[in-house]
């Protein structure tokens, strides 16, 4: 996915899914294994399997996440919209308008 473009399957909610994190510019300790339980325009939460939950900002963040059974690749700065803008702007693409 290029950085800036928004793929369509991100379109639906990504909470809650699997998340592994190869590439977090200011993390000491990669890889990032764990769940996505929150997301700003910004940041990322992560649990992790010990419960503890780490604020990751998608600048700069590459990985993985799983989604309908499949890994995609995951790039943060192309999420980077506020995820309920993401989500409308995803569902509007195509659509033609009828006059």
């Amino acid at each position: 996915m290029e950085s800036g473009s928004i793929d369509a399957r991100f379109q639906g909610e990504i909470l809650g899914a699997p998340i592994h994190l190869d590439h977090a510019p200011g993390l000491a300790h990669l890889p990032v294994d764990g769940t996505l339980v929150d997301e700003t325009m910004n940041l990322f939460v992560v649990r992790l399997a010990d419960g503890r939950e780490l604020r990751i900002p998608k600048s700069g963040v590459t990985g993985t996440i799983a989604l309908d059974a499949r890994e995609l690749p995951l790039s943060g700065d192309a999420l980077r919209v506020r995820p309920e803008d993401r989500t409308k702007r995803l569902a509007w693409r195509g659509r033609r308008r009828t006059a």
